[in-house]
């Protein structure tokens, strides 16, 4: 099972806000690893492409200076695999600079039933009646939301951490 961080947007209607939310997979994205910038633009993380391209256009450049001979390669797949762990979370952020907020976790097997999954915890929430009759597919139970906490790994103190 995968877990999924559910953003979301700005909006001052819940329903429509319901409707734009965002599932962000957490963990290793193959794609991000293997063509970085074109996964980032592809999410519209503008910035972080261009940092992209040009971090390993530096490193190649730098590479080839000192006479590394396959320096280039090297530092290019560390460019691709630091994307493709941290993609989401940079994913994560530019939509909290957009304006969107955390709704919390939703642990599933694919996004589709993740996104069944948040939508069920949501009408819940909202005390709306759960539609009559049997489901089509019996789901296991819908787990409650999970705050959105610290990593456990890093270089950094979080505020309010010792």
């Amino acid at each position: 099972m995968s877990s999924y961080v559910v953003m979301e947007p700005p909006v001052a209607d819940a329903d429509a806000g319901r409707e734009r939310a965002v599932l962000v997979r957490d963990g290793f994205h193959v794609l991000a690893f293997l063509v970085p910038a074109l996964w980032l633009l592809w999410h519209r993380l503008w910035i972080e492409a261009l940092a992209v391209i040009a971090v390993t256009m530096a490193l190649s450049g730098f590479g080839s200076v000192l006479g590394l001979g396959n320096a280039a390669p090297a530092f290019a797949f560390l460019v691709s695999l630091y994307v493709g762990l941290e993609g989401p979370a940079l994913r994560l952020a530019a939509l909290r600079r957009r304006g969107w907020r955390a709704w919390g976790m939703v642990e599933a097997g694919d996004a589709a039933e993740a996104e069944i999954r948040y939508l069920n915890e949501v009408e819940g929430e909202a005390g709306e009646p759960a539609a009559a009759g049997p489901s089509p597919v019996s789901a296991p139970p819908v787990a409650a939301p999970r705050p959105l906490a610290a990593p456990a790994l890093g270089l950094f103190a979080y505020p309010g951490k010792s």
